[in-house]
């Protein structure tokens, strides 16, 4: 008897329906065909167990399963669950007629348990674009899944209540997650705070611009001063996540694994820190089965890259495509796959080798070539893309005893709002542009225009400064979020002023 059951497979971070067709024939061979991968082979052992312990036989038949289409690799474990349904419909111990209405997927234990799936958000996606009624999913991707509406969600712990399901014998409730209720009470929940951070003002009005206006920054400073401490508190003064900005990094997340069982929506801007150790695949994804890098999981949220002269040259550099394009093409002989990277890199990185550079109390031992040596780990044209560079001093004791509170996240992100509401505004036309750090050439010479005062300024600053063409149009995008703060229609010289500031650890100008 031939049936068909219906999984799915997630190519970056979307999804292919895939048909698994078992014919079950006289005859004692097993077949599994359609470019499966040694995991999805090794499920004919799973499945056999899971069967018998749950009081069911596997048919002693030929038979032969196609996961069409056959030109897609279908890799890991979570066919199980459909493969195994498929098998004993075929062996007409199931009625099939239900079948056509779900897809299913899920990796079998021995015992018949059913153990969690990566993807399953897409997956979902997919099964409501094409029509099923419901999609049969491990417990623990029940809220995940359920995320997705117009889709009845079954979470089940055991292949038996699977069987039972689909052959009318037991009910299931399908899990239901209030989405937008639980996105909007966990936007504004945050462990770290600004009003934590003594002193630093400097430092912290340079990252309220930086979150303004969604550009890079560097923070370079000795041991101790905070650099850590600053960069985890950019997330709590960036604009809340949209439903659509939520979706579409819960689904990267998702592909990658890491999703909670508790969660359905993630509700709050992704904050990674990658160890120095990372390697060129770890960050920008890929691999033998492609799962998004540190950059993907960064997606619409902040990579924080701290001593970043300690990073391996070639991980930075594979870094400086992504920072421009907001986007990561991962291709190989078979296949190619594109995950989304619009992310805010915030770097942190110590003066120089000994970290007391600049110190204004504790001597620095370095030559200056030695700070030069050390400073150009971090080539050019990757400082270049780091929109604003700033440096960090220790805060003085008078400011740490202080037991007057600083200014709290929630003020500082108030602004930052308001400045991307006018961006938002500015760019409502424009497909893929949402902030100033994202303007090409031709938005910087209709909206980040200085006037004569502001030309002369900046040509100053570029040939004392020797900075690039790059850099040039980095400080009009910074001088154009700064009039935004200020709600000012016009880049005047004091935006220039500030903006010319953030580069002032420029290779050129360090260590002299």
């Amino acid at each position: 008897m031939l049936v068909k059951s219906y999984a799915a497979a997630v190519q970056g971070v979307s999804a292919t329906i895939i048909t698994i067709e078992v014919n079950c024939t006289k005859g004692i061979q097993f077949f599994l065909v359609g470019l499966p991968d040694v995991a999805v082979r090794e499920s004919h052992e799973r499945i056999i167990s899971a069967l018998q312990v749950s009081g069911y036989t596997f048919p002693r038949n030929r038979i032969v399963i196609n996961m069409a289409p056959a030109d897609i690799r279908k890799e890991g474990s979570s066919y199980d669950l459909p493969l195994a349904i498929g098998i004993l419909a075929a062996a007409e111990q199931l009625d099939p007629s239900r079948l056509e209405q779900f897809m299913m997927m899920g990796e079998l234990s021995l015992d018949g348990t059913l153990q969690p799936i990566k993807g399953a958000l897409p997956i979902a996606i997919k099964a409501r674009e094409a029509g099923f009624k419901g999609f049969i999913v491990p417990k623990q991707n029940a809220r995940e899944a359920a995320v997705v509406n117009q889709l009845d969600v079954y979470g089940v712990s055991t292949i038996k209540e699977v069987i039972e399901f689909i052959a009318g014998k037991r009910e299931l409730e399908p899990t239901i997650v209030n989405t937008r209720e639980e996105f909007y009470a966990k936007q504004m929940q945050f462990e770290s705070d600004f009003s934590d951070v003594r002193g630093q003002e400097h430092v912290k009005r340079a990252m309220e611009v930086a979150a303004a206006g969604s550009h890079n920054i560097i923070l370079i400073g000795p041991p101790g001063s905070g650099k850590s401490m600053l960069a985890k508190r950019l997330p709590s003064i960036l604009p809340p996540f949209t439903l659509q900005e939520s979706l579409e990094t819960t689904k990267i997340h998702s592909v990658a694994g890491k999703i909670g069982i508790e969660t359905s929506l993630m509700t709050q801007r992704p904050f990674r820190s990658p160890h120095h150790t990372i390697s060129n695949v770890a960050m920008v994804g890929g691999g033998s089965f492609p799962q998004p890098g540190e950059i993907s999981l960064a997606h619409n949220g902040v990579l924080f890259l701290d001593e970043l002269p300690e990073f391996n040259r070639n991980v930075l550099e594979v870094m400086r495509q992504p920072l421009e394009d907001r986007t990561i093409t991962v291709s190989r002989a078979r296949f190619s796959v594109e995950y989304p990277a619009n992310f805010m890199l915030v770097a942190s990185m110590n003066p120089c080798p000994c970290g007391y550079y600049n110190h204004p109390e504790r001597t620095c031992l370095c030559s200056s070539h030695a700070v030069q040596r050390y400073m150009s780990r971090v080539s050019g044209p990757l400082l270049d893309r780091i929109d604003i560079q700033v440096e960090v001093v220790p805060v003085p004791f008078e400011k740490i005893s202080e037991q007057r509170p600083s200014e709290p996240s929630a003020a500082i992100r108030e602004r930052v709002m308001k400045a991307r509401s006018i961006q938002a505004k500015r760019f409502a036309g424009c497909e893929g542009i949402y902030s100033n750090a994202q303007m090409t050439t031709k938005l910087l010479h209709e909206y980040a225009v200085p006037d004569a005062t502001g030309l002369a300024l900046l040509k100053t600053a570029m040939k004392r400064l020797n900075l690039s063409a790059r850099a040039y149009d980095r400080i009009l995008k910074v001088a154009r979020t700064i009039a935004d703060l200020e709600e000012s229609p016009k880049i005047e010289s004091r935006h220039l002023a500030e903006a010319i500031n953030y580069r002032n650890l420029d290779r050129e100008t360090w260590g002299m």
